[in-house]
């Protein structure tokens, strides 16, 4: 696979931009460690491996366990998540493949028991930014950086 763009460099602007929502999010008063579980899941789902790279990185130096992030592409069959990180989790697979699920309801009321009106927008915009991200490095075929032997 060869990178086909670098999508900074071509629209510097944009990457601002983009940036800015993401320092947003980032630091929006929702948990780190749920702010990385959903953006490893999301990226787990889209299939991107910059992404998942990127942030199971994040997360290890964050302090986030082997195992949890090992388990995290079941967690719904996992008592090692908190009912909070269930609900958010949930919603995060609801938005990521909104054009199969709808964004049920039943996802979100679940999502009403743990997060409050705010803290839902919020859940909301990070799902949508990690998507957008994953989009531009799939896209644009964003190469990982390869330092572990296997």
């Amino acid at each position: 696979m060869e990178p086909r763009l670098n999508y900074p460099a071509a629209a510097p602007d944009a990457f601002k931009a983009m940036r800015k929502l993401q320092d947003y999010v980032a630091d929006c008063g929702l948990e780190h460690s749920l702010i990385e579980l959903v953006r490893i899941r999301a990226s787990q789902i889209n299939g991107c491996a910059f992404c998942i790279h990127m942030h199971t990185r994040d997360a290890r130096a964050a302090g986030e366990s082997e195992t949890r992030l090992y388990l995290l592409s079941a967690w719904w069959e996992s008592p090692l998540f908190t009912p909070r990180e269930r609900a958010a989790l949930a919603w995060t697979e609801a938005l990521t493949r909104v054009a199969e699920t709808q964004a049920p309801d039943s996802d979100y009321e679940e999502l009403g028991r743990h997060f409050n009106e705010a803290e839902q927008v919020k859940l909301s915009l990070l799902i949508g930014v990690i998507n957008i991200w994953n989009r531009l490095a799939i896209g644009f075929r964003s190469l990982h950086p390869v330092e572990e032997t296997v």
